[in-house]
């Protein structure tokens, strides 16, 4: 009996082992999709499902949709890791009691990359490129005073050198408020869509089925078949609860977290303090994870921002920083407006 005892509590531990020792990381294409673009969210630590009052809150959840009441533009630059660059452009359409329209286009690039090959490991003298582009086109509603649903649909390719692969995906969210300028809770499920795979010229290759066979023709054209895999879903639940010091301070205090298909669960916090209703300082900590695998090199984040507004437009600049681990820092500089 205590033999057995034994060798069960064995194998439980192995299998805890086990589990930790694995993880999901790199199962999944369309990475881009996960960089965030908004430099006020990110510098709160990307906790942006139940952020309202911007274009590029539609990222997080579609339904934010549903807060603003006129239409506008965001735009975001971001310097990323390893001299890569990231563009985000989103527009809204206001159609009055009808909702309203969303657009957008994400572009990440890598610039030229040196083709390198084990006979030629300084380079061939070739160059090669690795670009991302995706088009989503969404749709928000607020159903009650305090309800709102959103939409989004996005087209997506990725592009390695001479062989590409596309695919479409979906995003959902809601957000309701809990009493008027109170707590809010949100939720969103975001990149649910179709498997993908690349395919190109860069797969076909000449092929020797049996290269200690003389005689035979040694260079048969063949083309390679690559699995296919799914995109990175995401679902976010979070609470944002804003909190007016006097009238000329206000705080925003947010909280996400975060169940990914392709890593373990994790939490984002963030704070803004806006003063003089122009003003904001940001600060956050995202992807805290309760696991020992983490895969990420994210942590700390900060920013500050400066809005202006009139009667019939507001101006926005902000300005996003984030530690990146080992690969050092990003950075974000988003401008908008909405009229």
């Amino acid at each position: 009996m205590k033999q057995s005892l034994l060798y069960t509590t064995a194998l439980m531990v192995l299998g805890v082992a086990a589990g930790y020792s694995q993880t999901k990381t790199g199962t999944t294409v369309g990475q881009f999709l996960l960089i965030e673009p908004s430099a006020r969210i990110s510098a709160m630590g990307n906790a942006g499902v139940t952020a309202t009052g911007e274009v590029q809150a539609t990222y997080y959840n579609p339904a934010s949709l549903g807060y603003l009441s006129g239409s506008g533009i965001q735009v975001t630059h971001s310097a990323w890791i390893a001299d890569i660059t990231y563009d985000y452009v989103g527009g809204v359409l206001a159609l009055g009691d009808l909702g309203n329209l969303f657009g957008s286009v994400t572009s990440l690039n890598s610039g030229d990359i040196e083709v390198r090959t084990i006979d030629q490991p300084l380079g061939t003298g070739e160059r090669y490129t690795v670009s991302d582009v995706a088009f989503g086109l969404g749709y928000g509603r607020r159903i009650s005073d305090r309800f709102t649903l959103g939409l989004q649909m996005t087209y997506l390719q990725e592009t390695i050198w001479h062989s590409s692969m596309s695919a479409v995906a979906i995003n959902i969210g809601t957000l309701y408020q809990i009493s008027q300028d109170g707590l809010r809770i949100g939720a969103s499920i975001s990149n649910w869509g179709t498997r993908a795979t690349f395919d190109g010229r860069d797969l076909r290759v000449l092929y020797d089925q049996n290269p200690d066979l003389h005689g035979q023709n040694p260079g048969l054209p063949a083309q390679l078949h690559l699995d296919d895999f799914p995109l990175p879903i995401l679902f976010r639940v979070g609470l944002g609860y804003p909190i007016t010091i006097d009238e000329d301070n206000k705080l925003m205090l947010a909280l996400d977290a975060l169940h990914p298909s392709d890593n373990t669960e994790s939490v984002n916090v963030g704070v803004e303090w806006l003063f003089f209703n122009t003003f904001a300082l940001r600060g956050g900590y995202q992807n805290y994870r309760f696991t020992p695998h983490t895969d990420s090199e994210v942590g700390l984040t900060l920013g500050a921002g400066v809005q202006y507004g009139m009667d019939d437009f507001r101006l926005f600049v902000d300005y996003g920083w984030a530690d990146q681990g080992r690969l050092q820092k990003s950075q974000r500089l988003t401008l908008g407006i909405l009229f």
